[in-house]
């Protein structure tokens, strides 16, 4: 049985490579598994009906789960407020992103989804999604709403202002608080 990877940053496997032309994508061999991005498929060279019959079952299995792992990709959330980013220099405001992001890490940092996204196997590979609110009243109404359900999170207060900036989450599964944030707004 044969499959490929794609090469990417994140796989160093110690594998067979080989490029088909200077256009294609590099392959790399291992199991019986293709790997294209983030797309998984398996081929097989089964001997038999019956054979081909279980792979395939597996196959599918090893897909959901693969659909899953995807789907529950650890994450962390980090809000900051529009009226400020129209209003202040941008790098005030994505060091503000950068102060409550590292402060919910480190208040939680014994968690053992923040040790996995913290680990150094992952630090390459972290993942945020940094979202806005209009002002201040959707910024502390949303840091309610979190709290009430028990998400851990961080609301950043610029000092000494006593200015509520930004709320970053503890690393979560993202399946887990994505409902929290889906009527938020990308920040751009």
């Amino acid at each position: 049985m044969a499959s490929a990877v794609v090469a990417s940053a994140a796989f160093r496997l110690p594998l067979a490579t080989r490029r088909f032309s200077t256009s294609s994508p590099l392959i790399r061999l291992q199991h019986s598994t293709i790997w294209i991005g983030h797309l998984r498929r398996r081929i097989t060279t089964a001997s038999s009906m019956s054979q081909q019959a279980s792979e395939t079952d597996a196959s599918r299995n090893d897909e959901n789960s693969a659909e899953k792992s995807a789907d529950d990709v650890v994450v962390q959330y980090v809000v900051l407020r529009r009226d400020l980013i129209d209003s202040w220099p941008l790098g005030s405001v994505v060091t503000q992103g950068c102060h409550a992001s590292v402060a919910a890490i480190w208040s939680f940092k014994d968690d053992p989804v923040t040790l996995q996204y913290c680990d150094p196997q992952h630090i390459d590979s972290m993942h945020k999604v940094t979202l806005e609110v209009k002002g201040e009243t959707q910024m502390m109404n949303l840091s309610e709403k979190l709290k009430s359900a028990g998400i851990s999170h961080k609301l950043w207060m610029e000092q000494p202002e006593n200015i509520p900036t930004c709320i970053a989450t503890k690393p979560y599964p993202k399946s887990q608080v994505s409902p929290f944030f889906k009527k938020l707004k990308l920040c751009k």
